[in-house]
């Protein structure tokens, strides 16, 4: 039963892939893929059955992909330190842009769905 489970969902990502390249769109593949999937899942609940296995499967096992990133880290660490200003200044300006969008993008949300702060 893991195999079609695994199969939906890289068939969800190869559409999400080919509907980005097609239409030339700025988001990645696997976003829209990601969301073609919630849209399925939530209107058929039958197809979420399915799938709940295998990706339960790979979320138990998901701290291991962030196993490449940190044998990167440790390959390029000469790269790093010869730039570890401009890598910590990207860091924190990213972070901080990214905190700033997520709260006035949250405020205008807010606003336009007429919720109060105390709701």
């Amino acid at each position: 039963m893991l195999v079609p489970a695994f199969a939906i969902i890289l068939l969800f990502q190869l559409a999400g892939e080919v509907i980005s390249r097609a239409l030339h769109l700025p988001l990645p593949g696997p976003v829209l893929g990601m969301v073609g999937m919630v849209v399925a899942l939530t209107s058929f609940p039958r197809l979420s059955a399915i799938v709940t296995p295998a990706a339960q499967g790979l979320l138990r096992y998901l701290s291991m992909l962030f196993v490449p990133v940190g044998v990167g880290i440790v390959a390029n660490l000469h790269t790093i330190e010869s730039h570890w200003l401009a890598i910590s200044v990207s860091v924190v300006v990213s972070t901080l842009f990214a905190i700033v969008v997520g709260a006035l993008t949250f405020t205008w949300v807010a606003r336009l769905t007429g919720s109060r702060a105390d709701d």
